[in-house]
């Protein structure tokens, strides 16, 4: 069921219904610091380590959970769920605004997920992966592989953002204005990058007379007042919370906004804060180009259909896509499918290479049916509607079609595979309203965990020191785990990761900073 412009016209409330090892272990500092006077004699004196902040909470009263594993994994297309797994859905309400200047309230979802032999007393983990891909498809993810430490030690609850995944979807574009934007308006005609702006034109006066008046309540912030929503419903204190690539900015708005009610606080592969939309681009499309070269070293190593040089093969393609000689294939669609297959959160996707390379290698000699069904899946996964909506709310310090233009050349040739293609999508968001700066905690003491990949498709690997400097700056202190692989988020598919997560929830103690994990 999706919005209606009736129903928003007819309601002064709008509800929304939701369904549904590592390579260098834990700081070996002590726990009591040891002074040592250079006079001799003088006594030792030893000082205790500061208490660990408050752990989150057990909730005091807690949603209406019901078993929603069978038809969540099937809509993902992610078979039978695994046995042991307890996926449940809830329903809570969130005020549109929490300022009160739109009045009404969303109904929003949570998905819980944990294992038979999950402790009933252990406390909640919040997830959120922003506009990238649905909290709920990221939690699933996480549910499909072997690695189990996090839901073996505390439940899981994502929340998805408002029209996102799971969420009563945005339908406000028309079909030839959606397509145009999938394909980077590549068959609009004349210059690509001006033709994108007609497109972002039309998608944003069609989105935002749509969801008027509630038109600037998508973005972070508002996503953050959700998750704090979800805080009151269980009368707790304190919480947990991951926030994943964009949902890094969701939690980073949470801690400005919520900061005394975090108990523990993880960056997973977190979008860049206080950066430009060339600057969080760039760092994306480095991210791809390097979790590309890892999977065509993983597909020559198993001497998949690719051939000897798979990424000369995809490159290939996605030339023959630039010049029309897959039909109506574009290349934007083509890159969008490699990009969300290399991001995909399935936590057994560095298994599944050979179903990437084989679809692609039917495409190569005029078979479309498995690369269409690999489009279809991730377009679902990554292009909906709604997610224009949240990822254009946040679009801040936008590119301008000059800069673009300029980078579509010098970045074709930088990045040739995903380059081009990604200076003319910065113009789907041109037309879009500029949102408010970006919401950053000025006071945090809270001890933060960061996780990063070495190539991740999502984010790259370039964004975390802008994370980490913004927390710095708000006196939070920081360590940071690099795994070695390729993938997004880091905590789906690294059981070092996730060992390292587990050990800094129960008692907020951070590893080493540069811990690596082993791909």
């Amino acid at each position: 069921m999706r919005w209606s412009r009736a129903a928003l016209l007819m309601s002064s409330s709008l509800t929304v219904v939701l369904v549904g090892a590592c390579g260098a272990g834990p700081s070996s500092r002590p726990g009591v610091a040891v002074e040592r006077p250079h006079e001799a004699g003088s006594p030792t004196t030893t000082s205790a380590a500061p208490a660990p902040p408050p752990g989150p909470e057990v909730p005091k009263t807690d949603l209406a959970w019901r078993d929603c594993a069978a038809p969540t994994f099937g809509k993902l297309g992610l078979g039978a769920p695994p046995a042991g797994l307890v996926f449940e859905c809830a329903e809570f309400s969130t005020p549109i605004d929490t300022s009160g200047s739109v009045l009404g309230t969303f109904r929003t979802a949570a998905v819980r997920a944990k294992l038979a032999n999950t402790p009933a007393d252990a406390a909640p983990v919040v997830l959120t992966s922003g506009g990238d891909r649905s909290s709920t498809e990221t939690l699933a993810g996480l549910a499909t592989g072997p690695n189990s430490a996090l839901l073996a030690a505390h439940p899981v609850v994502a929340v998805d953002r408002r029209g996102v995944g799971n969420s009563q979807a945005i339908d406000c574009m028309a079909t030839d204005t959606r397509r145009g934007l999938a394909d980077s308006a590549q068959f609009a005609g004349g210059d690509q990058v001006d033709a994108m702006v007609k497109l972002s034109q039309d998608a944003t006066v069609a989105c935002q007379d749509f969801l008027q008046p509630y038109q600037r309540t998508f973005d972070a912030p508002h996503a953050a007042d959700d998750i704090e929503q979800l805080r009151k419903a269980w009368q707790v204190d304190r919480i947990a919370l991951v926030g994943t690539g964009s949902g890094g900015r969701v939690a980073m708005s949470y801690a400005a906004k919520y900061g005394d009610h975090l108990a523990r606080l993880v960056l997973d592969a977190p979008q860049a804060v206080d950066a430009d939309a060339v600057t969080r681009t760039e760092q994306r499309v480095k991210g791809e180009e390097a979790a590309l070269t890892a999977f065509a070293q993983r597909c020559a190593g198993l001497n998949c259909s690719l051939g000897a040089d798979p990424r000369a093969a995809v490159l290939d393609l996605v030339n023959r896509a630039r010049a029309g000689g897959l039909g109506d294939l574009s290349a934007g669609a083509l890159l969008t499918g490699i990009a969300g297959f290399l991001g995909d959160p399935r936590a057994d996707q560095s298994n599944r290479v050979g179903e990437l390379a084989d679809a692609l290698s039917a495409a190569g000699r005029g078979d479309r049916g498995p690369i269409n069904a690999l489009l279809q899946r991730q377009s679902g996964s990554v292009g909906s509607d709604g997610q224009f909506v949240s990822r254009c709310s946040d679009n801040q310090q936008p590119a301008t079609p000059e800069r673009a233009r300029e980078l579509e050349n010098t970045w074709g040739g930088t990045y040739p595979v995903f380059g081009k293609d990604a200076a003319v999508r910065m113009m789907a968001c041109a037309a879009w309203p500029v949102p408010n700066p970006t919401q950053l905690p000025e006071k945090l003491t809270l001890p933060v965990l960061l996780l990063g990949a070495t190539a991740d498709p999502v984010t790259g690997s370039d964004a975390l020191p802008t994370v980490t400097g913004a927390l710095g700056r708000a006196g939070a202190g920081t360590a940071t785990i690099r795994w070695q692989g390729y993938g997004h988020p880091v905590l789906n598919h690294s059981g070092c990761g996730q060992q390292a997560l587990v050990a800094y929830l129960k008692d907020a103690k951070l590893p080493a900073d540069g811990t690596a994990c082993p791909a």
